[in-house]
C-alpha cells in the first residue's frame, strides 16, 4: 500500500446524480438561456425559424452579416435542443464494465496473469479513506507537533478525485491536462479555488513549463485521496492562522506520515479489525481466477503489502466462495509480498522465502518457486531468470500507474489498469443530463469558434459583444453544470472541463494497454477474444463525444 510519485512529464464526491425527465431536460435548456426572447416549440415555428436563417441570409460578405448569421443559428440552436432526449437515444452507451483498449491485445497469446493486492484483488468502502487521513493527522500532531487544532480536521470525500498535481513550491493542489496545463477551474491553495488572474499571476500562464513542472508531484493511486486532502487541510490551516509555511515542508509531513501510517501497519490492522466496513466482498473475483486456472494460466500475486494482510483480506473476500475458505493460495502458482515496488522492477535484490509461522526470513538462495511457499522482496531480473516467463505472454494488473505499470511496460509485459472510479464517470457520461449538457457544450463551442474567426477585438460592435457574452455565458452554465456530475472541485477524473483528455489520462495512455474498473470484468469477453484499439478514437476509448451535428437535421 506504499505509494509513489511522479513529476509531470515535459510535455507538458460524491453528488447525487438524478436522472431527468425530457420535460425537465427541455425546461432546464431554455430556463439557461433566460433573458431572451421566448421561443415555443412547435414544428412551424422550428420550420419558420430555419427558413429564416437559410433565405434571409444566404451569403455572408460582411462581419455584420456573419454575425447576424450566428445569431440566427444560436437560436436555431435552441429550438433543436427541444428534441434532444429523443436524439440522444440514437448515441451508444459504453460498458461501466468494459475493457478500453489502448493497445490492441490478443488474449489467447497471455499465458501469465499477475496481480497487485489492494485496489486490484481487494476493493474498499469509501470509509478506508477516513481512516487513512485520521491515522495521518493524528501521527502529524502527536510526532510531527502540528496545532493541536489540526486533530479536529474532516476528511472531505466530495474534495479530491485521482491524478491531480500538488506544486511543492508554491502550494497550489491543481488538475492538468494532457498537455500539462492547469484546468482553469481546477486550482486551489489550500480549500479556496484560485481565479484566472491569481492562476496567471501565479505562474505567468497557465501552461506548466519544464522548469516549474520540478517541483510538481502526482498524486495518482488511489489512497492519494485522503493525502491530497490532507495537504489541502494543512495549507488551508496555516493561510487561515496568518502563519508562514513551507508548502514543500508541508507535503513532505503529510507524505510522511501517509507512509507511516502504510508502513507501520495502522492501516492493515484497522482493516483487518472490522473488514466489513472496509473490504468489499465480491463474488465474481474467486470465478474469474478460478477460469484462468481452468484455462490453464499461471498466475502470480505481487504486491508490496505484507503476507499477514492479504492473506487475511484474501481469507475474507473468498470465505462465502464455494466453501473455499482456506484454498485462496492454490490459485497462484507464486506469491510475492513486501516487493517495494517500484524499485522491484530495476533493482536487483534477491528473493527471501517468507515463514509466515516464525514471522522471519530465510536467508537460503531462492532459484525456484514453489507454489506453497510466500515470497518477500526480489527483483524482476531474478523473478524471469526463475520463471522463464517472457515478457509479451505475461499481462499485469494494478491500480498505480507508477509504481504498478510503468516497470512491466518498459519491461515487455502487457498492463491492466485497474481504476475503480471508471464505473461511476462512464454512468454519468451515459446519463441523458450529462449527453444533454455536453450537447449544448460542443454547439456553442462551435459557434464561439466562428465567432472569433470572424470578428477581432476592435471589430466588436454593441451587438457582437452582447452575442458573445451571450455565447460564453451559455457555455460556462453547461460547462459547469457537467463538472458538478462528477465532482464539485475538480470535474471528472479523465477529462478537464473543456472535454480534453486530463494528465491522468495522458499517463494511461502511456503505460496501460487496456484499462477497466475490475479484474473480473474480463469475464465478459472470451478467453481467446482481440481487444482492438476504436478506430475512430477521438478521447479516451470509454468517452463517447455528443456531436454538435446530431441536432442539425
Amino acid at each position: 500500500m506504499t505509494s509513489t510519485r511522479r513529476l509531470l512529464p515535459p510535455l507538458g464526491a460524491s453528488l447525487t446524480r438524478g436522472r431527468f425527465s425530457s420535460d425537465q431536460i427541455r425546461n432546464g435548456f431554455l430556463r439557461s438561456f433566460r433573458g431572451f426572447a421566448t421561443v415555443t416549440s412547435s414544428e412551424p415555428a422550428l420550420a419558420n425559424l430555419e427558413a429564416k436563417c437559410a433565405v434571409a441570409i444566404p451569403e455572408c460578405s460582411t462581419v455584420e452579416d456573419e454575425i447576424t448569421k450566428i445569431r440566427h443559428e444560436f437560436e436555431l440552436a435552441k429550438q433543436r435542443f427541444l428534441n434532444i432526449p429523443e436524439a440522444i437515444n440514437s448515441m451508444p452507451k459504453m460498458n461501466p464494465q468494459g475493457i478500453y483498449v489502448n493497445k490492441n491485445l490478443r488474449l489467447d497469446n497471455i499465458q501469465v496473469y499477475g496481480f497487485d493486492y489492494d485496489y486490484t484483488l481487494a476493493h474498499y468502502s469509501s470509509h478506508l479513506q477516513s481512516l487513512i487521513y485520521d491515522l495521518a493527522k493524528q501521527h502529524m500532531v502527536n510526532e510531527f507537533r502540528y496545532p493541536d487544532v489540526c486533530i479536529q480536521f474532516k476528511y472531505d470525500p466530495t474534495f479530491p478525485i485521482r491524478g491531480l498535481y500538488y506544486d511543492k513550491l508554491k502550494g497550489c493542489l491543481m488538475k492538468l491536462d494532457f498537455f500539462g496545463s492547469i484546468e482553469p477551474d481546477g486550482c486551489y491553495f489550500g480549500r479556496r479555488k484560485l481565479s484566472r488572474k491569481e492562476i496567471e499571476s501565479m505562474y505567468g500562464t497557465r501552461h506548466i513549463g519544464r522548469d516549474q513542472a520540478r517541483g510538481l508531484v502526482g498524486l495518482m493511486d488511489f489512497f492519494c485521496f485522503s493525502e491530497a486532502c490532507l495537504i489541502a487541510d494543512m495549507v488551508q490551516y496555516f493561510v487561515d492562522a496568518k502563519l508562514e509555511f513551507d508548502a514543500s515542508n508541508i507535503y513532505n509531513d503529510v507524505n510522511r506520515a501517509i507512509q507511516h501510517v502504510h508502513r507501520s501497519g495502522l492501516v492493515h490492522r484497522g482493516i483487518l479489525a472490522d473488514p466489513y466496513r472496509y473490504l468489499l466482498k465480491n463474488g465474481q473475483l474467486l470465478r474469474f481466477l478460478r477460469m484462468l486456472k481452468d484455462k490453464g494460466k499461471k498466475l502470480f500475486l505481487l504486491t508490496n503489502s505484507p503476507y499477514h494482510f492479504v492473506d487475511g483480506g484474501m481469507r475474507f473476500l473468498m470465505e462465502d466462495s464455494f466453501g473455499l475458505r482456506d484454498s485462496w493460495r492454490e490459485l497462484f502458482d507464486v506469491v510475492i509480498a513486501k516487493a517495494n515496488k517500484p524499485e522491484f522492477y530495476t533493482s536487483e535484490h534477491p528473493f527471501r522465502c517468507y515463514d509466515s509461522v516464525r514471522d522471519n526470513l530465510a536467508f537460503t538462495k531462492v532459484d525456484a518457486f514453489d507454489p506453497k511457499k510466500v515470497y518477500y522482496h526480489g527483483c524482476l531480473k531474478s523473478f524471469l531468470e526463475i520463471t522463464k516467463w517472457h515478457g509479451p505472454e505475461v499481462i499485469y494488473f494494478g491500480d498505480h500507474l507508477f509504481s504498478d505499470l510503468r516497470g512491466p511496460s518498459k519491461a515487455g509485459w502487457r498492463t491492466a489498469a485497474i481504476i475503480h472510479e471508471l464505473e461511476r464517470e462512464i454512468q454519468i457520461q451515459n446519463d441523458d443530463s450529462y449527453r444533454f449538457e455536453q450537447a449544448k457544450f460542443h454547439i456553442i463551442q462551435e459557434l464561439l469558434g466562428r465567432f472569433h474567426a470572424t470578428v477581432s477585438n476592435n471589430q466588436r460592435s454593441e451587438a457582437c459583444q452582447s452575442l458573445l457574452d451571450e455565447l460564453n455565458n451559455a457555455r460556462q452554465r453547461a460547462r459547469d453544470t457537467m463538472k458538478q456530475m462528477f465532482n464539485r472541485s475538480f470535474g471528472a477524473t479523465f477529462v478537464t472541463d473543456t472535454g480534453q483528455e486530463s494528465a491522468f489520462s495522458y499517463h494511461i495512455h502511456q503505460y496501460a494497454d487496456v484499462y477497466t474498473s475490475k479484474p473480473e470484468n474480463f469475464l465478459l469477453y472470451r478467453p481467446e477474444a482481440w481487444l482492438h484499439v476504436p478506430y475512430d478514437i477521438k478521447i479516451m476509448p470509454h468517452h463517447v463525444k455528443v456531436a454538435s451535428n446530431l441536432f442539425k437535421t
